[in-house]
């Protein structure tokens, strides 16, 4: 097969790109030994990724990397060794903060915007998968907005918006750095899907406005405060009548009120269509959540239902999700 100068040309570029962005992150990106807490010591627990983001020492990782540990050890791609103990874990996002003893020397890593990804677009991934420290492979980014079960005891508790990628990722790969073409981080590497499901394909958490005040609120308290009304549903298309009333698609309906929550006590009822909250329209359970922050605890909250043929304004108070 004759290949041609303008073949050759593209994959120069794609080269360019691909080991421009590895110079730039591998220094950033470090291994996990993560430890566990025995009597009498400490046993080597797993393994995993980190991204430094903050000289003073912090990283970013995945926070089922670092599950139930304190800490460990990592090692960054020059062979500099330094202990870190876990700052804080939200595994409702699975993003985690842990701090090393390394100081300015961390060459940190330049956070970008996954909310500009594009289907189709360049990305690399950088971590440590099997041990292999400094591991690079690229790839595009295969599809947006997917969705998948937090590593929680909730359950129904979904991480929205993750970025699917073909770029190869093994485990050991979470907690690392998916990077666009400019070298940016815009996504924690955080799941493999396969083999014989998926080969080909892994999850990103992304590195948007959302999970950047996550990791904010790691750094600075150790814990992501959520407000919680006490509901279950999904998804569904809105009645006709409910649709002509507020000129919106889709709601929530309301399958489960548990008992003694705060939507139950503001009176709202299974097989409720949710509309809005504080006059923000939800029509997913992924928008339910994105409004459910810290801000809203305890302070009066309007709710919108439809119910029985019309529309009715609720009032709820939520109270603090428990870890």
């Amino acid at each position: 097969m004759t290949v041609s100068v303008e073949d050759l040309e593209v994959l120069d570029a794609y080269s360019r790109v691909v080991t421009s962005v590895a110079e730039r992150l591998i220094p950033s990106v470090a291994s996990l030994r993560v430890m566990a807490r025995v009597p009498g010591g400490r046993r080597p627990q797993g393994a995993g990724s980190a991204v430094a983001i903050a000289a003073e020492g912090f990283l970013l990782t995945s926070a089922h990397v670092v599950d139930r540990s304190s800490g460990g050890v990592a090692v960054f791609a020059d062979g500099a060794e330094a202990e870190f103990e876990v700052v804080g874990a939200d595994p409702l996002s699975d993003l985690a903060v842990i701090r090393t003893a390394a100081g300015a020397r961390l060459t940190t890593a330049t956070l970008g915007d996954a909310d500009r990804l594009r289907v189709g677009q360049l990305v690399v991934a950088i971590g440590n998968p099997l041990g292999f420290a400094g591991s690079v492979s690229a790839g595009v980014v295969s599809a947006l907005g997917r969705s998948f079960a937090a590593a929680a005891s909730r359950p129904g508790r979904m991480v929205e918006n993750v970025i699917q990628t073909d770029a190869a990722l093994h485990p050991g790969n979470s907690g690392g750095a998916l990077s666009n073409g400019a070298g940016q981080v815009v996504g924690i590497n955080t799941a493999v899907v396969g083999p014989g499901v998926g080969q080909g394909l892994g999850l990103a958490v992304p590195v948007n406005a959302t999970t950047r005040g996550i990791v904010a609120a790691l750094m600075a308290d150790g814990r992501v405060r959520r407000a919680y009304l006490g509901i279950a549903g999904g998804s569904r298309p809105l009645p006709p009548k409910a649709a002509a009333a507020t000129g919106r698609e889709r709601g929530i309906e309301i399958l489960t009120v548990v008992a003694g929550s705060p939507a139950s006590d503001a009176g709202i009822r299974p097989e409720d269509l949710l509309l809005g909250v504080d006059g923000r329209p939800v029509s997913d359970v992924g928008d339910l959540q994105r409004l459910m922050t810290g801000e809203r605890i305890g302070r009066r909250v309007v709710v919108e239902v439809f119910r029985r043929g019309e529309v009715q304004t609720l009032q709820v108070v939520p109270v603090e999700l428990p870890d």
